[in-house]
């Protein structure tokens, strides 16, 4: 029975052995790569290769791994390529600009290889977290649920100024990114339970707390802590309030598709480079998204779209350079990961891992030495660089495997789905959702862990989290 339970999943890798069998026409191969990923989310989010957990609806157990570590990792990596593959059959901004016969073959055979390289990621992804996805799970601590409220609010206001004192001290500014974003989604989860429960005081605090991390990711340069920030929002309140989220926050994320390119792009014109203090860049970044004429704005997007959106440039240009040019580079990824762990403040002669990392883009020629610019590979792009395919069927698999296990762990720990999942999982282990180089993610992974382990037992110490007497219940 168990080997039909393993050999079940091997349906999610039709998508690319299809894709492999029809390689010889590069567009047709892309295609069924890229379409092969919406068989894979439809076959894994509607229970039909494996039943969904049942001891909450679905719209309660949206941060767990099969929702939305696959929907944001696998739909960043699979799915927003489609805009640079029509760049490379001579598209701008979606009208045709270049003939058949000048598309540059080369890179369309290698867009349509990358393609299928995702499609198997996906794959091997998914059956990760379908292998050990197993629920209930047996809790062994609980929370009494009229203290969750406070608890929400109290975590998001500690983990900030602990955030910042880890940014303070040489050597420990590792665990600054951890406590920052389990602040970002405590306050957000915490507003979320607030307004239901129609509490003045923490509805108040709460917002303040959340529109401060909203005004730290709108003037960080970055597109992503702004999406995320509005999207984390949306889901924690869906449950409680489907037509308000489905009417409000859905329109809300198209827009900021929009208007971020052009936003980002000024706003680091003239804080970044330009000089400008953070209110007069974003004045002037707002006046330029909310005003600049049609012609410039779908410049702006149409660049985002095809080479910010999507990592596939680069990746192509991993594939392209090894093994030809550059040889696998097998378990050194894996050395200077284990490396990557011990803190610096042990470790003062520790090489710098953003340094080793970048030796690999700049091996492939991804680019010049000389450039201030940093590019750092996705997990998926590392994986065959250690290994090549096989790497990628791998490390993907047990990337599927660790997000569901430790998601599983936190929910045992912390008494169950709010606090295990959606807290510390997604708190703590916010890298599943995007990936990361090798380096940075296991030593993320493995202190986010250890961090996990010691919120566990101060709350156990001061009776936040009692024991639950029957293992089973």
């Amino acid at each position: 029975m168990e080997n039909k339970a393993i050999q079940r999943y091997m349906i999610l890798f039709i998508p690319w052995a299809l894709s492999l069998v029809f390689k010889s026409d590069a567009v047709l191969s892309y295609f069924i790569a890229w379409g092969g990923s919406f068989f894979i989310f439809y076959i894994s989010l509607s229970g039909t290769l494996k039943k969904l957990p049942d001891d909450r609806t679905i719209s309660e157990q949206l941060m767990r791994p099969i929702f939305l570590v696959q929907i944001i990792f696998a739909g960043y990596m699979c799915i927003t390529s489609i805009f640079y593959f029509f760049s490379v059959l001579g598209y701008d901004d979606f009208h045709k600009t270049i003939n058949g016969y000048l598309v540059d073959q080369t890179q369309l055979q290698l867009t349509a290889q990358c393609q299928r390289y995702y499609c198997l990621a996906h794959a091997s992804l998914v059956a990760g977290i379908l292998v050990f996805m197993k629920y209930p799970v047996k809790r062994r601590y609980y929370i009494e649920i009229e203290k969750l409220a406070n608890l929400l609010m109290f975590a998001a206001l500690l983990s900030f100024p602990i955030s910042e004192m880890f940014l303070r001290v040489p050597g420990l500014q590792q665990f600054y990114y951890q406590f920052n974003t389990l602040s970002f989604i405590a306050g957000t989860l915490a507003l979320a339970f607030a307004i239901p429960l129609k509490i003045p005081r923490n509805i108040i605090i709460c917002l303040f707390i959340y529109a401060s991390n909203f005004y730290q990711a709108f003037i960080s340069g970055y597109k992503e802590p702004i999406i995320l920030s509005v999207l984390v929002l949306g889901i924690f309140l869906y449950p409680n309030y489907k037509k308000m989220v489905t009417v409000i926050f859905i329109p809300a994320l198209l827009v900021l598709f929009i208007l971020l390119p052009t936003f980002n792009t000024v706003f680091r014109e003239n804080a970044w480079a330009g000089g400008a203090d953070t209110d007069e860049a974003t004045q002037l970044a707002l006046d330029a998204a909310l005003n600049s004429n049609n012609t410039e704005q779908k410049e702006t997007n149409w660049e985002f779209l095809t080479l910010r959106l999507s990592e596939i440039d680069m990746f192509t240009k991993f594939v392209a350079s090894t093994p030809k040019s550059v040889d696998y580079y097998k378990q050194q990824m894996l050395i200077q990961s284990t490396e990557a762990i011990i803190p610096r403040i042990f470790w003062p002669g520790k090489p710098n891992t953003e340094d080793m990392i970048m030796e690999r883009v700049y091996n492939a020629g991804v680019i010049n030495r000389n450039s201030n610019v940093s590019a750092k590979p996705a997990f998926v792009a590392d994986a065959y660089l250690c290994f090549g395919p096989f790497g990628i069927f791998v490390f993907l698999f047990i990337y599927g495997a660790l997000a569901q296990v430790i998601s599983m762990k936190a929910e045992e720990l912390f008494g169950g789905y709010i606090l295990g999942t959606a807290l510390i999982f997604s708190g703590l282990f916010q890298i599943f959702w995007r990936g990361s180089s090798f380096e940075f993610l296991v030593n993320t992974l493995f202190w986010s862990y250890m961090t996990m382990l010691v919120i566990n037992k101060i709350l156990i110490t001061y009776n936040i989290l009692k024991p639950v007497e029957d293992p089973s219940n």
